[in-house]
């Protein structure tokens, strides 16, 4: 019965020792979706054209609008703080929450949980905001997570390069293959900077906003922690069309 009961008590502290942080920010993000009319099942946005018009409307309130970012607004400057809670639709959404979830945990472990949501909030905040910047003009919205969740995939390069990540590539069938951290990530930056390069006629996927998040959370972790220990360790991970 003791023995019992000194495991639950083990089991508890674990529990309260997890990646609090990283499961409140993908609940978030859920709910956010849930609620929002992108979802379709709030009620409150109606459907057919009003919904489309209510969903227009819900965006351009809480994303980012680059040729509105920098007039001074106190509006306007705090959108690239609520645009990490936003998503455009279901796998926009999913996508996100999978990366979050397999590569957010053992950051946060490494980070801490205020260090770690200072780091999501405010490189979230520096990647969308120099997206904006690098289409000053456009009044197109730009929304989701996927700049702070490139800054942890960066983050997570540096501190774990070792871990091994099991992987599903498209051109190879989707067959679920084992690789060090390091090569899928640097992988997976290299198609954000090509991508990035070639999306020069305008926005659409924020390919530029996760080439900077990644940088961004590369650089941070290497500052922060170069003096440290950085360490190996097996986790999965999917990488396959739902990119952040």
């Amino acid at each position: 019965m003791l023995g019992r009961m000194i495991v639950r008590w083990q089991a508890v502290r674990e529990a309260a020792r997890g990646p609090v942080v990283t499961h409140a920010l993908i609940a978030g993000c859920c709910v956010v979706f849930v609620l929002s009319p992108a979802s379709g099942l709030n009620p409150v946005y109606g459907t057919g054209d009003q919904l489309l018009a209510n969903g227009t409307a819900y965006f351009r309130r809480w994303g980012v609008v680059p040729d509105e970012l920098f007039t001074g607004s106190g509006r306007a400057a705090l959108t690239p703080l609520t645009a990490l809670f936003v998503h455009g639709s279901w796998l926009h959404l999913l996508g996100n929450m999978l990366f979050l979830y397999v590569f957010g945990a053992m950051t946060e472990r490494r980070m801490g949980r205020a260090g770690f949501l200072c780091f999501y909030v405010c490189t979230g905040y520096l990647a969308l905001a120099a997206y904006a910047a690098a289409y000053a003009s456009s009044d197109q919205t730009l929304v989701g997570a996927s700049g702070a969740i490139s800054a942890v995939l960066g983050a997570f390069l540096y501190l774990f390069p070792r871990a091994r990540v099991t992987s599903l590539f498209p051109f190879l069938f989707f067959v679920p293959l084992r690789f060090p951290a390091w090569i899928v990530l640097m992988f997976w930056f290299g198609l954000q900077w090509l991508a990035a390069h070639r999306a020069a006629s305008g926005p659409g996927v924020a390919y530029l906003a996760h080439v900077v998040g990644f940088s961004v959370g590369f650089l941070y972790a290497w500052a922060r922690y170069r003096r440290g220990t950085r360490v190996g360790r097996p986790v999965t991970a999917v990488e396959g069309d739902s990119q952040p």
